[in-house]
């Protein structure tokens, strides 16, 4: 029984909590419920074969968080990594933040091929010498050695939140950032670690009178003063810092109506977002509920311009997720680089993808069989009642322990990231 026990909880730490390409998407991060980070390389294109392009190979992989105790509350503070910001690259190194549900870290991770040799006051061991038995005087020189791949942590931002952080998000001005919880959004210098601002705050004075939670924010690409954060309720703000230091009034209150014939005793769980998204043009902002995907135009609050079902047939077996606690998962969305195509997650591992021009959308399913080398992906269907097609999977037989909640897209190629439990799943379109 021992054995077994460990067996359990090793995987439970491989499982991959978040997925996230850097600005050239020469990189690519993935933090796990072991407080891991590894990060993914493409490798560069070799001459004898022009047509191949890079595949991704691990770089570097660090324990960025580690279990903590917080003895006031008597509450464990789990390692796991909710969410990877990168910073854009100003020089050799490539800097990132991660956070667990209280801390958040800037990590600095460099190369090193070169090592110092012919030190003065120490030995080649590293003791200091006896200055007694320095007669000379060398020249340090520099000597080659095999790469190695430092991760540093730079800073530690602590201590600012009451509640677990959902949410990180680099602001465009590269000085500041934002992190938020359930209750709190606080704005971060990346030079000053021991105070942040607060600058949302919706708890209330009685927390009996609690009816929503933030859920996901994000800063606008260009604005440095405009972000806006999602609710449990299924509205978005949006926020403009030059309007108040505190931003507790909202510039626009983006929401939809609910029609009255789809009300049931799930609707205010389902309406819930997961994630919120900027375009990258900044023009419009992509919400994700259990149920549906939504774009939302910046200049028009009252209704999204676009909807797109993701498992719409899921919604006669809300009972039976709402029991196995399914109907509780955050799923995360993601635009391509010139957001004319959206991505998203689905169970049984499928991602669903939806082109926004030709209103076309597919179902794929990351899997072992899927993932060897050149294999293409055949669109999968999902048929409610009735006679199923061959190549049809019925409703009734689809695995909910399969999930995938974390995607991410390559910022200007078709490649996209899939977090499928404890697997990585790379796939690029087709190279003619």
């Amino acid at each position: 029984m021992e054995i077994k026990m460990r067996k359990l909880k090793l995987r439970e730490a491989d499982i991959i909590s978040t997925v996230e390409f850097n600005h050239t998407g020469e990189l690519l991060a993935t933090g796990d419920k072991g407080g891991r980070v590894v990060i993914f390389q493409r490798e560069q294109e070799s001459k004898n074969q022009v047509h191949r392009r890079g595949e991704y190979n691990v770089y570097s992989t660090f324990q960025s968080h580690e279990p903590e105790f917080d003895y006031l509350k008597s509450l464990e503070i789990e390692e796991k990594i909710n969410k990877i910001r990168w910073l854009p690259q100003q020089n050799a190194a490539y800097f990132l933040l991660s956070t667990n549900d209280k801390t958040v870290k800037l990590w600095k991770v460099s190369e090193r091929d070169k090592r110092p040799e012919g030190y003065n006051l120490k030995d080649e061991e590293g003791r200091l010498r006896d200055p007694a038995t320095i007669t000379t005087l060398r020249v340090p020189v520099l000597r080659p050695m095999d790469l190695m791949v430092e991760a540093t942590p730079r800073r530690v931002f602590a201590n600012a939140h009451t509640y677990h952080i959902n949410s990180i998000s680099v602001n465009s001005d590269y000085e500041t950032y934002m992190s938020a919880d359930d209750l709190r959004i606080n704005l971060w210098n990346f030079e000053i670690t021991n105070q942040s601002f607060n600058i949302v705050d919706i708890k209330p004075a009685n927390m009996e009178e609690l009816t929503e939670v933030i859920t996901a924010a994000e800063f606008h690409p260009h604005h440095c003063n405009t972000f806006v954060y999602s609710s449990s309720k299924g509205t978005i703000r949006l926020c403009d810092m030059r309007a108040s230091a505190l931003c507790d009034r909202h510039t626009k209150f983006f929401e939809e109506p609910e029609d009255p014939s789809n009300r049931s005793f799930f609707s205010e769980i389902i309406s819930s977002i997961s994630d919120v998204k900027f375009s990258h043009s900044g023009r419009y902002i992509m919400t994700r509920d259990y149920l549906t995907v939504k774009v939302w135009d910046l200049n028009m609050e009252n209704r999204p311009i676009e909807t797109y079902q993701v498992h719409d047939y899921l919604r006669s077996k809300l009972c039976s997720l709402y029991e196995n606690d399914c109907i509780f998962d955050k799923f995360e969305c993601v635009w391509n680089g010139s957001d004319s195509v959206i991505m998203t997650g689905s169970y049984n591992n499928f991602f669903r993808m939806f082109d926004r021009n030709t209103k076309r959308d597919v179902t794929l399913e990351a899997s072992r069989e899927n993932s060897k080398p050149r294999a293409i992906l055949k669109p999968r269907k999902v048929c409610v009642g009735g006679k199923r097609r061959k190549d049809e999977i019925s409703v009734d037989s689809l695995d909910f322990s399969k999930k995938i909640l974390h995607t991410a897209w390559h910022p200007s190629e078709n490649i996209i990231a899939v977090a499928a439990t404890n697997n990585l799943y790379i796939f690029q379109d087709k190279v003619n």
